[in-house]
Protein backbone atom coordinates (compact mmCIF):
# COMPACT_ATOMS: atom_id res chain seq x y z
CA UNK A 1 0.00 0.00 0.00
CA UNK A 2 1.16 3.52 -0.88
CA UNK A 3 0.69 6.65 1.22
CA UNK A 4 0.33 9.83 -0.85
CA UNK A 5 0.58 13.31 0.66
CA UNK A 6 -2.23 15.61 -0.41
CA UNK A 7 -1.38 18.90 -2.10
CA UNK A 8 -4.68 20.80 -2.20
CA UNK A 9 -4.68 23.94 -4.34
CA UNK A 10 -6.78 26.99 -3.49
CA UNK A 11 -6.13 30.55 -4.68
CA UNK A 12 -2.58 29.60 -5.68
CA UNK A 13 -1.78 28.19 -2.25
CA UNK A 14 -1.43 24.73 -0.72
CA UNK A 15 -4.15 24.37 1.91
CA UNK A 16 -5.70 21.88 4.27
CA UNK A 17 -9.39 22.33 5.04
CA UNK A 18 -11.44 20.98 7.92
CA UNK A 19 -14.35 18.92 6.60
CA UNK A 20 -13.73 20.19 3.09
CA UNK A 21 -15.07 23.66 3.91
CA UNK A 22 -13.27 26.50 2.07
CA UNK A 23 -13.86 28.83 5.03
CA UNK A 24 -12.24 26.36 7.45
CA UNK A 25 -8.56 26.48 6.53
CA UNK A 26 -6.13 25.10 9.07
CA UNK A 27 -3.04 25.01 6.85
CA UNK A 28 -2.12 27.61 4.23
CA UNK A 29 1.26 27.52 2.48
CA UNK A 30 2.21 29.97 -0.29
CA UNK A 31 4.36 27.70 -2.51
CA UNK A 32 2.60 24.49 -3.61
CA UNK A 33 5.45 23.51 -5.93
CA UNK A 34 7.90 23.80 -3.06
CA UNK A 35 5.57 21.74 -0.88
CA UNK A 36 5.42 19.05 -3.57
CA UNK A 37 9.20 18.99 -3.91
CA UNK A 38 9.46 18.69 -0.15
CA UNK A 39 7.27 15.60 -0.08
CA UNK A 40 9.34 14.04 -2.87
CA UNK A 41 12.52 14.76 -0.95
CA UNK A 42 11.08 13.06 2.12
CA UNK A 43 10.57 9.86 0.15
CA UNK A 44 7.02 9.82 -1.22
CA UNK A 45 6.66 8.31 -4.69
CA UNK A 46 3.03 9.39 -5.25
CA UNK A 47 1.49 12.82 -4.72
CA UNK A 48 -2.24 13.48 -4.64
CA UNK A 49 -3.18 16.93 -5.95
CA UNK A 50 -6.68 18.39 -5.71
CA UNK A 51 -7.60 21.56 -7.59
CA UNK A 52 -10.15 23.00 -5.18
CA UNK A 53 -10.73 26.10 -7.31
CA UNK A 54 -11.78 23.89 -10.22
CA UNK A 55 -13.89 21.67 -7.97
CA UNK A 56 -15.74 24.74 -6.67
CA UNK A 57 -16.11 26.14 -10.21
CA UNK A 58 -14.19 29.31 -9.51
CA UNK A 59 -11.23 28.91 -11.82
CA UNK A 60 -8.50 26.32 -12.12
CA UNK A 61 -4.83 25.62 -11.57
CA UNK A 62 -3.71 23.74 -14.68
CA UNK A 63 -0.52 25.83 -14.92
CA UNK A 64 0.30 25.11 -11.28
CA UNK A 65 -0.34 21.40 -11.74
CA UNK A 66 1.95 21.46 -14.80
CA UNK A 67 4.68 23.09 -12.73
CA UNK A 68 4.35 20.45 -10.04
CA UNK A 69 4.61 17.70 -12.67
CA UNK A 70 7.71 19.36 -14.13
CA UNK A 71 9.50 20.62 -11.01
CA UNK A 72 8.57 17.87 -8.54
CA UNK A 73 8.78 14.84 -10.85
CA UNK A 74 7.31 11.52 -9.81
CA UNK A 75 3.98 9.76 -9.83
CA UNK A 76 1.08 12.21 -9.74
CA UNK A 77 -2.67 11.83 -9.48
CA UNK A 78 -4.91 14.88 -9.80
CA UNK A 79 -8.57 15.59 -9.16
CA UNK A 80 -10.90 18.53 -8.84
CA UNK A 81 -13.32 19.87 -11.41
CA UNK A 82 -12.59 17.36 -14.18
CA UNK A 83 -15.96 17.50 -15.91
CA UNK A 84 -15.04 17.25 -19.59
CA UNK A 85 -12.71 15.15 -21.69
CA UNK A 86 -10.69 18.16 -22.80
CA UNK A 87 -9.63 18.99 -19.26
CA UNK A 88 -8.86 15.33 -18.59
CA UNK A 89 -6.66 15.15 -21.67
CA UNK A 90 -4.91 18.45 -20.82
CA UNK A 91 -3.96 17.16 -17.38
CA UNK A 92 -2.64 13.88 -18.73
CA UNK A 93 -0.66 15.70 -21.40
CA UNK A 94 0.75 17.95 -18.66
CA UNK A 95 2.40 14.95 -17.04
CA UNK A 96 -0.29 13.68 -14.68
CA UNK A 97 -0.34 9.88 -14.34
CA UNK A 98 -3.94 9.46 -13.14
CA UNK A 99 -6.94 11.75 -13.11
CA UNK A 100 -9.73 11.64 -10.54
CA UNK A 101 -13.31 12.34 -11.59
CA UNK A 102 -16.24 12.81 -9.27
CA UNK A 103 -19.27 14.95 -10.05
CA UNK A 104 -19.68 14.15 -13.74
CA UNK A 105 -18.99 10.47 -13.11
CA UNK A 106 -22.07 10.56 -10.89
CA UNK A 107 -24.20 12.72 -13.17
CA UNK A 108 -23.20 11.15 -16.49
CA UNK A 109 -22.20 7.46 -16.19
CA UNK A 110 -21.99 7.11 -19.98
CA UNK A 111 -19.34 9.83 -20.15
CA UNK A 112 -17.45 8.21 -17.28
CA UNK A 113 -17.43 4.94 -19.18
CA UNK A 114 -16.20 6.63 -22.35
CA UNK A 115 -13.46 8.42 -20.42
CA UNK A 116 -12.28 5.18 -18.85
CA UNK A 117 -12.22 3.46 -22.24
CA UNK A 118 -10.33 6.38 -23.80
CA UNK A 119 -7.75 6.44 -21.00
CA UNK A 120 -7.70 2.89 -19.60
CA UNK A 121 -6.15 2.46 -16.15
CA UNK A 122 -5.60 6.20 -15.87
CA UNK A 123 -8.96 7.25 -14.41
CA UNK A 124 -9.85 7.06 -10.72
CA UNK A 125 -13.49 7.63 -9.77
CA UNK A 126 -14.08 9.53 -6.54
CA UNK A 127 -16.67 8.31 -4.07
CA UNK A 128 -16.87 11.24 -1.69
CA UNK A 129 -19.16 10.17 1.11
CA UNK A 130 -20.77 11.72 4.17
CA UNK A 131 -22.99 9.54 6.40
CA UNK A 132 -23.12 6.87 3.71
CA UNK A 133 -24.31 9.18 0.91
CA UNK A 134 -22.23 10.14 -2.12
CA UNK A 135 -21.54 13.86 -2.54
CA UNK A 136 -20.99 16.00 -5.62
CA UNK A 137 -19.69 19.45 -6.65
CA UNK A 138 -16.77 19.77 -4.28
CA UNK A 139 -18.64 18.05 -1.43
CA UNK A 140 -21.30 20.78 -1.43
CA UNK A 141 -24.29 18.67 -2.58
CA UNK A 142 -25.58 15.31 -1.31
CA UNK A 143 -26.99 12.77 -3.75
CA UNK A 144 -29.42 9.90 -3.12
CA UNK A 145 -26.70 7.35 -3.94
CA UNK A 146 -25.25 5.09 -1.29
CA UNK A 147 -21.61 4.20 -1.78
CA UNK A 148 -22.17 0.47 -2.33
CA UNK A 149 -24.65 1.02 -5.15
CA UNK A 150 -22.39 3.60 -6.76
CA UNK A 151 -19.40 1.25 -6.71
CA UNK A 152 -21.50 -1.47 -8.35
CA UNK A 153 -22.07 0.78 -11.37
CA UNK A 154 -18.29 1.02 -11.87
CA UNK A 155 -17.52 -2.67 -11.73
CA UNK A 156 -16.92 -3.27 -15.46
CA UNK A 157 -14.94 -0.13 -16.22
CA UNK A 158 -11.15 -0.26 -16.88
CA UNK A 159 -10.36 2.11 -14.03
CA UNK A 160 -7.10 2.79 -12.24
CA UNK A 161 -9.12 2.61 -9.03
CA UNK A 162 -11.64 4.35 -6.83
CA UNK A 163 -11.00 6.98 -4.18
CA UNK A 164 -13.21 6.75 -1.11
CA UNK A 165 -13.17 9.91 0.99
CA UNK A 166 -14.91 9.95 4.36
CA UNK A 167 -15.76 13.64 4.14
CA UNK A 168 -17.03 13.95 7.70
CA UNK A 169 -13.57 13.00 8.97
CA UNK A 170 -11.56 14.89 6.37
CA UNK A 171 -9.12 17.32 7.94
CA UNK A 172 -10.11 16.54 11.52
CA UNK A 173 -7.34 14.03 12.36
CA UNK A 174 -9.84 12.04 14.43
CA UNK A 175 -9.08 8.60 13.02
CA UNK A 176 -10.74 6.47 10.36
CA UNK A 177 -14.09 4.71 10.52
CA UNK A 178 -12.63 1.21 10.30
CA UNK A 179 -15.98 -0.52 9.74
CA UNK A 180 -16.96 1.74 6.84
CA UNK A 181 -13.51 1.42 5.34
CA UNK A 182 -13.73 -2.36 5.47
CA UNK A 183 -17.16 -2.28 3.83
CA UNK A 184 -15.91 -0.13 0.95
CA UNK A 185 -12.85 -2.33 0.44
CA UNK A 186 -15.12 -5.36 0.23
CA UNK A 187 -17.57 -3.71 -2.16
CA UNK A 188 -15.34 -3.41 -5.24
CA UNK A 189 -12.66 -5.30 -7.14
CA UNK A 190 -11.03 -2.03 -8.21
CA UNK A 191 -7.97 -0.77 -6.31
CA UNK A 192 -9.23 1.45 -3.47
CA UNK A 193 -7.59 4.62 -2.20
CA UNK A 194 -8.79 5.79 1.21
CA UNK A 195 -8.89 9.39 2.38
CA UNK A 196 -10.21 11.09 5.49
CA UNK A 197 -9.12 10.89 9.08
CA UNK A 198 -6.01 8.70 8.99
CA UNK A 199 -3.97 9.59 12.08
CA UNK A 200 -1.82 6.61 13.12
CA UNK A 201 0.57 4.06 11.71
CA UNK A 202 -1.76 1.39 13.06
CA UNK A 203 -4.59 2.73 10.89
CA UNK A 204 -2.35 2.66 7.85
CA UNK A 205 -1.41 -0.93 8.60
CA UNK A 206 -5.07 -1.83 9.12
CA UNK A 207 -5.91 -0.42 5.69
CA UNK A 208 -3.01 -2.31 4.13
CA UNK A 209 -4.18 -5.55 5.75
CA UNK A 210 -7.70 -4.87 4.48
CA UNK A 211 -6.45 -4.62 0.90
CA UNK A 212 -6.32 -0.88 0.28
CA UNK A 213 -4.13 0.20 -2.63
CA UNK A 214 -3.32 3.53 -1.07
CA UNK A 215 -4.11 6.17 1.52
CA UNK A 216 -4.20 9.92 0.96
CA UNK A 217 -2.76 11.81 3.91
CA UNK A 218 -3.34 15.47 4.56
CA UNK A 219 -3.85 17.18 7.89
CA UNK A 220 -2.09 14.48 9.92
CA UNK A 221 1.10 14.95 7.89
CA UNK A 222 0.99 18.74 7.75
CA UNK A 223 0.40 19.15 11.49
CA UNK A 224 2.81 16.47 12.71
CA UNK A 225 0.18 14.07 14.03
CA UNK A 226 1.88 11.43 11.88
CA UNK A 227 5.66 11.10 11.80
CA UNK A 228 6.53 11.94 8.20
CA UNK A 229 9.73 9.92 8.11
CA UNK A 230 8.13 6.81 9.58
CA UNK A 231 5.25 7.01 7.08
CA UNK A 232 7.63 7.54 4.16
CA UNK A 233 9.84 4.64 5.21
CA UNK A 234 6.99 2.13 5.45
CA UNK A 235 4.46 3.47 2.96
CA UNK A 236 6.22 6.00 0.72
CA UNK A 237 6.72 3.48 -2.07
Amino acid sequence: MIAAPAVDLLDGRCVQLVGGQPDAERVSLPDPVGVARGWRDRGFRVLHVVDLDAALERGGNLDLVSRIARDAPGELQVGGGIRDTGRARALLEAGVDRIIVGTRAIDDPAWCGELAETFPRRVIVAADVRDGRVLRRGWTEETALDVGSFLETLAELPLAGVLWTDVGREGRAQGIDADRAAAVLAATEHPVWVSGGVTTMEELRLLREGGAAGAVLGMALYTGVLDVDLVAKEFGG
